[in-house]
């Protein structure tokens, strides 16, 4: 369902991806873990193309996001604006920052994007988004605005209104890092719901004991790399390399997976 063939990524002088390479299979929920700075969003938002990046390529279900390669050329080559919108469409991303409309409620906010970019009849998208709504344990908050929801009720509202674009892909970074953590159960328990109904998901995150539970496969990055992978058990509680096993002893010195 994904591909990330090679991808490089700069930020003036500083690397911040160098080389990276992804397959994720439909269905499959990979989890990238690594310390700050490792380049765990910046992959996100290249997937995505929201952030443009020097080398390699992406696709989505086949699809390129961003450049082709042309074969005969032996070269990318970009792609349209307006192909590079169509394709976007495939792939829905969840920030740390819930980015809700505040002047919709909930019913709007996840109403807006199928109507607006899809162009999809208002009673058939707002039949959705009560449906999707409902799915993330909000059905009676559909009236209500932003201001006076909770932030894991926010954080639910965003996974429902990036899933009403029906995507192939989500994408999810560090969704729990701005909640209370009375909060981030709620947040988690959708995300695993979405798990269990097959959706293909990349998610970036600190939480391990969650990484553990609901990760087919855990990506460790570090420094622009993809260190090591594996299945949740080999990667957490017996890695293959030192730099993977100083980063858990550090986190189980302050938590518990």
């Amino acid at each position: 369902m994904l591909e990330v063939a090679d991808v490089s990524k700069r930020f003036g002088t500083l690397e911040v991806l160098r080389g990276v390479s992804l397959s994720v299979a439909p269905g499959e929920v990979v989890v990238v873990i690594g310390p700050s700075g490792s380049g765990k969003t910046t992959l996100l938002r290249c997937i995505n193309l929201l952030e443009d990046y020097e080398r390699g390529t992406v696709t989505v279900d086949g699809d390129p996001i961003g450049y082709r390669l042309d074969r005969r050329a032996g070269q990318r080559v970009r792609m349209s604006e307006r192909e590079i919108a169509a394709a976007r469409e495939n792939v829905g991303m969840v920030f740390q920052s819930f980015n809700l409309f505040p002047h919709m409620n909930a019913l709007q906010n996840v109403m807006a994007a199928p109507v607006r970019v899809k162009g999809i009849p208002r009673a058939r998208a707002e039949a959705r988004a009560r449906e999707l709504l409902t799915m993330v344990g909000l059905s009676d908050k559909v009236a209500e605005y932003p201001v006076r929801l909770s932030g894991g009720q926010q954080q639910r509202v965003a996974i429902a209104r990036a899933l009403a674009m029906d995507p192939k892909i989500m994408l999810f970074d560090e969704v729990t890092s701005a909640l209370d953590p009375e909060l981030v159960g709620e947040v988690l328990a959708a995300m695993q719901q979405l798990a269990r109904a097959g959706m293909t998901m990349v998610v970036v995150t600190h939480e391990m004991s969650f990484a553990r539970d609901i990760a087919d496969r855990i990506v460790f990055m570090d420094d622009g790399l993809v260190v090591e992978q594996g299945k949740p058990d080999q990667l957490l509680f017996s890695p293959a390399t030192d730099r993977v096993r100083a980063f858990l002893k550090r986190y189980n010195d302050r938590y518990r997976i």
